[in-house]
């Protein structure tokens, strides 16, 4: 199953504060999830995929960097949207 991968108007927003290479990892993870799926990006260990919980549950999170994480949420139709993207640390989300 391919996803379409779609950006918030937030995630928009947050991606023309983050550095180049931040921008340019989640577009190459974008590109992935669109050509062979979600799922077998989800087994690619560098983005460390992860579901959330608490304020954020029923999303998921990857990691741009060691500061950084992009926060998306999963239809059962197959469309995918891109949340948000900020710089985090590890008490925050």
């Amino acid at each position: 199953m391919s996803f379409r991968v779609e950006l918030t108007k937030g995630a928009e927003k947050d991606l023309k504060k983050v550095p180049a290479h931040i921008k340019i990892k989640l577009l190459v993870w974008v590109d992935a999830v669109e050509r062979i799926g979600i799922y077998e990006v989800r087994k690619s260990p560098g983005f460390h995929d992860e579901p959330l919980s608490g304020q954020r549950k029923g999303q998921r999170s990857i990691r741009l960097s060691k500061g950084y994480r992009a926060f998306y949420s999963l239809s059962k139709s197959g469309s995918m949207e891109i949340v948000s993207v900020e710089e985090v640390n590890k008490h925050e989300y």
